[in-house]
């Protein structure tokens, strides 16, 4: 809400949700950006959203009656896939991106994460060519052969932003997914990945809701080893301390702990090889409700979608299923620090982050065979969701 009151030209927003009104007590959130949107419409300040052609929004609609320039992208026809960036770009100067989307349960039933960056105009122009390359996409039903110069990448995994952020030396990027999506100059989703992975000298930290390293179509699955084999490199070939924090909801497939057992049996008797695995349970006070119970609440989650290391930070918005790379449009941001000891760098917050939730009562080893003790569940409130912020001027930066 801090951005859109900062707003003075323009607001450009990718979501792949976009439900903001709701009867539940914790939607005001989402009720208050809507009633924001269509305030800045009648502001003539210019709004211009990006949304999935699945997306059957009423909120949508109505700004588009009130001005709002909307494009639908038809990812199915593109890649068989769908939209899942989530990013906001303030008048060219400042943006947010990570897992939350325009939907009031990612407000206010969801555990998200993403960062906000103020007065930074050159990360966000190249986020800005992301934007302009969905919106190119209108009315059509099939991607060009080739890209236009104008949307080509600033910055990549070779030639990164020198910035500072906080008055922590930084070096950043962005990166895009499908690889149809990445015209010259645009890092891949996983080529970011893989250089976070790979500049790690003594630990990554994962948090993802999902973890299936399978590449799915209507008739077979197929093993997708693109980082699963890379977690397997830098645990055996470097001893990189690895720790994955995973979501267990109701849609966790059952094939994430065989992959998981699989992880962990590599270690077996090898030295300096360190993996270990949680699984975050915001359901757990439900376990033990009956079906009438459960079916007049809405589900908890922890949507997290990054990744820290000693030395850089990867947000996303994929979870690390092979599908999501390979056929969904999603945007991934690279922050790399040599100083992580101060408190306002990217990696000490995120670190912060990660492991508060590690430690968390909601965090535990699983069996996927126990039944929960109805007796001994606990009850408390869960922890706050978190959004890291930074103002590449240097300056304090504005509360969130």
């Amino acid at each position: 809400m801090n951005l859109l009151n900062m707003a003075q030209k323009s607001v450009d927003i990718v979501s792949s949700h976009w439900d903001l009104n709701h009867s539940h007590p914790s939607a005001c959130q989402g009720q208050r950006l809507f009633e924001k949107l269509l305030q800045l419409t009648s502001q003539n300040i210019e709004i211009k959203l990006v949304s999935d052609v699945t997306a059957d929004s009423k909120v949508l609609e109505a700004l588009k009656l009130k001005g709002a320039e909307v494009t639908y992208m038809n990812m199915t026809a593109y890649n068989k896939g769908r939209l899942q960036s989530s990013f906001w770009i303030v008048d060219k100067q400042h943006v947010y991106i990570g897992s939350a989307g325009l939907d009031w349960r990612s407000l206010g039933q969801m555990k998200e994460l993403g960062v906000i960056f103020y007065n930074c105009s050159c990360l966000v122009l190249d986020l800005q060519r992301i934007f302009a390359l969905y919106s190119s996409l209108k009315f059509k039903s099939r991607v060009p052969q080739t890209w236009s110069k104008r949307l080509y990448g600033v910055y990549d995994n070779e030639k990164k932003l020198q910035l500072q952020l906080n008055e922590t030396k930084s070096q950043a990027f962005v990166s895009n997914s499908p690889k149809l999506f990445c015209p010259k100059n645009r890092s891949f989703d996983i080529d970011a990945i893989y250089s976070v992975i790979d500049d790690a000298k003594q630990y990554v930290y994962i948090a993802v809701t999902d973890y299936l390293p399978i590449s799915s179509t209507s008739t077979k699955r197929t093993y997708w080893p693109d980082l699963d084999g890379k977690i397997r490199e830098a645990l055996v070939l470097r001893s990189v301390k690895v720790r994955l924090l995973i979501s267990f909801w109701k849609e966790t497939d059952p094939l994430t702990f065989n992959f998981i057992s699989s992880l962990k049996a590599i270690c077996t008797e090898i030295a300096n090889c360190s993996l270990k695995v949680r699984f975050f349970d915001l359901e757990r006070e439900n376990a033990c409700a009956t079906k009438e119970q459960r079916d007049h609440t809405f589900p908890k989650l922890n949507r997290n979608k990054y990744m820290v290391t000693d030395g850089a930070a990867y947000i996303g918005n994929f979870d690390w299923v092979g599908n999501d790379f390979t056929q969904n449009a999603g945007t991934g941001l690279v922050i790399n620090q040599a100083d992580v000891t101060n408190d306002t760098s990217i990696i000490k917050q995120l670190k912060d982050v990660f492991e508060r939730d590690w430690y968390s009562p909601y965090a535990r080893s699983f069996q996927p065979t126990k039944q929960p003790n109805c007796s001994g569940l606990f009850r408390f409130n869960p922890t706050s969701d978190k959004t890291v912020t930074y103002n590449a001027s240097g300056k304090d930066p504005a509360g969130v």
